[in-house]
């Protein structure tokens, strides 16, 4: 079963080395990873994707709360949470099919970040479904390159 885990570290040297080989030493693949300050500049949040049964993810749990420089881990259920990936795309372009790409950018509101004579650049921001239906209708275009970030998440207002 995947689980979201959001994971507030102190913002160090080494942290994230630490974290990921804990789960590389239970042979645990981690499927997102994402890592960034937070509204405290000393602290990171690491929001780590993982599939894993529930007694593996208590196991992690234990050990993640053992490292010295992990403040707090919550397993985000996507019920309460909010989740968000990114996706950067150049997309092969030319005067017949340029308007058309466009349109599809604006369909899923995304932003179009570069455009030369032969490609666009485009940014779309959703979750996972969202984001292969971004892909799968840009495909026939001819993607030229594409990345995505991993998941990140927050638990909803309370």
């Amino acid at each position: 079963m995947k689980h979201t885990l959001s994971v507030l570290v102190e913002n160090k040297p080494g942290v994230l080395a630490r974290v990921a080989e804990l789960f590389a030493r239970r042979g645990f693949n981690i499927e997102s990873l994402a890592v960034g300050t937070t509204e405290k500049p000393d602290i990171s949040r690491m929001t780590i994707v993982v599939d894993v049964e529930e007694h593996s993810l208590e196991q992690v749990r234990k050990q993640l709360h053992k490292l010295i420089n992990v403040i707090e881990i919550t397993d985000l259920d996507p019920d309460t949470s909010v989740a968000r990936e990114m996706v950067l795309a150049k997309i092969r372009v030319d005067a017949e099919n340029r308007s058309e790409v466009i349109e599809i950018a604006d369909i899923f509101r995304a932003n179009i970040i570069d455009v030369s004579r032969e490609s666009i650049i485009i940014e779309v921001t959703g979750n996972a479904s969202k984001l292969r239906a971004f892909e799968d209708l840009l495909k026939p275009y001819g993607i030229r390159e594409l990345v995505r970030t991993g998941k990140v998440a927050l638990p909803r207002g309370k």
